[in-house]
């Protein structure tokens, strides 16, 4: 067994069997998530054909925390272009492709519905400045919760082995918005990238989906308001240039401003 990168909310181990590899997730920490459900998911995307890991069961460890046990994929991936960059976009596109409506099981409940603002905003309301941002530009937008969305797609949760993806970390899989989930993706391409990165990125969605300029700026705008919601309650990664990236997209989008900060 040898450890991998921990998350956030649980810690990770990779098991060679053989020929084979499988990956452990162990939920130790605070988060307590339905790994039945996540389990039950990851058999639907992948017997679907979406690129997910390979899920080969669930349950708990003798110390009563959740695991999850599938196929070991790769690593993240450590270096863009633009073909990897394509392949990512046309990924997360596929998952929103998938129809949350066909599972084969009419009692089928593992893809949850949250309330948006209580799930991706926790305790909002106590940050009046942001709150009033947000609920402003729900009023702008018809918001919706008709699609699959992974909730965190990053470059963390995206593993390659050769030219071969798979998507992991499903803790947040739920029905909700595409617009969102594309958003929050491109937020943390660009500021955890670059701009470069992150503008080829931003096109990539414009031009493959219905992704319009003004459902960028407002759903550009909920990402920011989540990242630096999670700054003041909590650790959020802060490389190198992050803080003037974010402000610049502070700058240039009309429904934010500099005192967020």
């Amino acid at each position: 067994m040898l450890p991998l990168s921990p998350g956030l909310e649980a810690d990770v181990v990779k098991i060679e069997c053989g020929d084979h590899s499988y990956v452990l997730k162990i939920w130790n920490k605070d988060s307590k998530p339905n790994i039945r459900n996540q389990y039950e998911l990851l058999s639907e995307l992948y017997e679907s054909g979406i690129q997910v890991s390979k899920p080969y069961g669930w349950g708990m460890d003798v110390d009563s925390n959740q695991v999850l046990l599938t196929s070991y994929d790769g690593e993240p991936i450590a270096k863009l272009s633009k073909t990897k960059l394509e392949q990512l976009a046309q990924k997360l596109i596929q998952v929103h492709g998938y129809d949350v409506n066909d599972t084969g099981n009419a009692d089928a409940n593992f893809i949850p519905q949250y309330d948006f603002v209580g799930y991706f905003f926790p305790s909002i309301e106590l940050h009046e400045d942001m709150h009033q941002i947000l609920t402003s530009l729900l009023q702008r937008t018809e918001f919706r919760q008709d699609h699959l969305i992974h909730g965190d797609y990053n470059l963390g949760n995206v593993l390659e082995a050769g030219d071969q993806y798979a998507i992991i970390d499903w803790t947040n899989g739920q029905r909700g918005d595409p617009r969102y989930d594309i958003a929050w993706s491109i937020f943390l391409m660009t500021i955890y990238t670059g701009e470069r990165n992150g503008k080829i990125y931003s096109a990539l969605f414009k031009s493959l989906t219905e992704y319009t300029p003004d459902d960028a700026e407002i759903f550009e705008a909920m990402a920011c308001l989540r990242w630096i919601l999670l700054k003041r309650v909590s650790n959020v990664p802060r490389g190198p240039g992050v803080m003037q990236r974010i402000k610049k997209i502070i700058g240039n989008n009309s429904y934010l401003n500099d005192e967020l900060l």
